[in-house]
């Protein structure tokens, strides 16, 4: 650190405010927010940086500027704007809405109602933006359904009006439109109707609904069924309209739920409004972590952003854990009931947003998805390097019979079928488990020493401390301990053991480490029944043949070797067989063969 800087931290005020961080080319770096500038910034040169990223920016630092704010409010929103101006290296970005359709209200007499990525600040009211087209759509179909609005782009004076200077068009005559250009539709009715769309983008169902329902009795009232039957045509709209919302609870009213799912590398924020108890809008986005920041200063982040981008004025938020956002907005963890339920169920949009980017980024950027499933193996199993190279191992025997061992390998994350290698146990007599592994791991690492073939990362043991006690034993006579990560995972609760710790570690079981250790497992695990019960299989099928008189097991390894299995040995001719043991030994295989039968 270079004496300016030393004597900048010195100077810092203990109040709120941004701070800037420059390198020696005047570049910008890196902007934060603190409560209190001196601590925020002293914090990154008292303790050494866990993150590389973040030790590589202090590493860069020459000088620091600050802005000082009176609340920490203030300090949130700064912050957010000068990101979006600057765009600093180490700073997470959120991605722009410049391209999110609204629905505008056009300011001017007989507004009309239109979709537009357009915002122009001459008046005019504009509601979302909506993050999805779709749905931008089906609510201008809905409100042109209900209400006879113009489409036209005519000046609608009450000079032109009055002198008829427009004429009806197509719209009028197929009752699209009331004809407010020739005098047809008052201005006082033609506002009626902006006033029951403005409530219905605003999720307010229940004046429209009142106001049908009314008029739905008026001509009912009056005999005029055709009126009422239009009317109720378009209530049923309305009703279906409001039913595809997802409906939390009428009392909540006016509130912004956020919530956040992490990973190594991305954060994924799902953003609610509600209004009159339904959700009127919904949005996710994905934030690259520059610095490991954390769900908090992630979360406080895009929540300053995203209120911006959908001109969010509620007074409450609903969000999983504690926030820092000042004293403008409440900030609310609900604990049970709806308000608990409706935070859920951002948490889970987050989730599925998640994995439908994981399925999207393995097939357009499979390097990036295997980054991402090391770095989270890494973290999950508290090892020093990433997994790229894993080998798992698995005994079976039955009933003390043919004892196999299987090795599979995994490489990124994905089989690599030619490198499984089967081992049949050679110096322990019996079911002996413990004896097995220690056999074949050693076999196994011996071999690739002497070969001077790459080591795993990982080795994964299938089985509990027993198991992973013979396998280090021979780990320990080869001297790799240490030098290898090795765990076990025992099949009842599936908790992972480490070496020279009792206690097991219990993966989340819906964590993708886990999935891939079970993948594992279950891998040898098949791969292990496979070569034994091919062994029985080939035994028996000697020891059937072994049993006719004057056929050794020498005559019978030849047929095996020559016709591959017994059934082609029941199947071959006298001659084919008198070709390969001899005419003696073939009738009498034969002859047997055809009493068995």
């Amino acid at each position: 650190m270079t004496e300016a800087l030393k004597i900048q931290l010195k100077t810092l005020p203990n109040s709120p405010g941004v701070y800037q961080y420059y390198d020696k080319d005047d570049q910008l770096l890196y902007i934060g927010k603190a409560i209190n500038l001196k601590k925020r910034v002293s914090s990154y040169f008292n303790k050494t940086q866990e993150n590389g990223k973040t030790r590589v920016l202090v590493s860069k630092i020459r000088s620091v500027k600050h802005i000082v704010v009176a609340t920490e409010t203030d300090a949130l929103l700064l912050e957010n704007n000068l990101i979006k101006k600057y765009q600093p290296r180490y700073n997470v970005m959120l991605k722009d809405d410049k391209t999110y359709p609204w629905i505008c209200i056009k300011k001017e007499r007989f507004p009309r109602v239109f979709l537009t990525r357009r915002v122009i600040k001459d008046g005019s009211e504009y509601f979302g933006p909506y993050t999805s087209v779709k749905t931008a759509k089906v609510l201008l179909d809905l409100i042109q359904e209900l209400f006879q609005l113009r489409s036209c782009n005519f000046d609608l004076s009450k000079e032109n009006v009055a002198t008829k200077k427009y004429k009806v068009c197509l719209d009028y005559h197929i009752g699209n439109c009331k004809g407010p250009c020739e005098g047809f539709q008052t201005e006082k009715n033609y506002d009626e109707n902006i006033k029951a769309i403005r409530n219905i983008v605003k999720g307010n169902f229940k004046s429209s609904l009142d106001k049908f329902k009314k008029m739905m009795q008026l001509f009912s009232e009056n005999l005029e069924f055709e009126e009422a039957q239009k009317i109720k045509e378009k209530l049923d709209l309305l009703v279906n309209y409001q039913a595809r919302s997802t409906v939390v609870n009428p009392s909540i009213n006016n509130v912004d739920v956020f919530s956040i799912i992490s990973d190594e590398s991305f954060g994924y924020v799902n953003f609610f409004k509600i209004a009159n108890g339904a959700i009127i809008q919904s949005h996710t986005t994905e934030i690259k972590k520059k610095l490991d920041e954390s769900d908090k200063e992630l979360l406080e982040l895009s929540i300053v952003e995203i209120r911006q981008r959908f001109n969010s004025v509620s007074k409450e938020i609903y969000v999983p854990f504690e926030l820092d956002l000042g004293n403008d907005i409440k900030v609310t963890v609900p604990k049970l009931g709806d308000k608990k339920r409706i935070v859920e169920l951002s948490q889970r949009n987050a989730k599925y947003y998640r994995q439908e980017r994981f399925k999207q980024i393995k097939i357009v950027d499979p390097d990036r998805h295997v980054k991402r499933i090391m770095a989270q193996m890494k973290k999950d199993l508290r090892l020093s390097v990433e997994p790229r190279h894993i080998e798992c191992f698995d005994n079976s025997n039955i009933q003390g019979t043919n004892p196999v061992a299987a090795c599979v390998v995994f490489k990124n994350g994905k089989p690599s079928k030619k490198d499984y290698r089967h081992f049949n146990i050679k110096t322990v007599e019996g079911p002996d488990d413990f004896a097995s592994m220690e056999e074949v791991v050693f076999r196994r690492y011996k071999r690739l020493l002497e070969e001077d073939e790459p080591l795993p990362q990982l080795i994964v043991i299938d089985g509990g401390k027993g198991q992973l006690s013979s396998a280090l034993k021979s780990l320990d006579v080869l001297g790799l301990r240490g030098k290898i990560a090795i765990i076990g995972i025992a099949k009842r609760l599936e908790e992972i053991y480490y070496p020279g710790d009792p206690i097991p570690m219990y993966l989340d079981k819906t964590s993708e480490t886990l999935k891939i250790v079970q993948f594992l497992r279950n891998e040898a695990h098949r791969f292990g029944i496979t070569h034994h019960r091919n062994k029985r299989s080939k035994g028996a099928i000697q020891s059937e043949l072994e049993q006719i008189p004057g056929i050794g097991k020498q005559t019978v390894e030849i047929l095996l070797q020559y016709f591959k299995s017994v059934k082609r040995v029941k199947e071959a001719s006298l001659e084919n067989l008198s070709n390969v043991v001899g005419p003696a030994k073939a009738k009498k295989i034969l002859d047997e063969l055809s009493s068995n039968k």
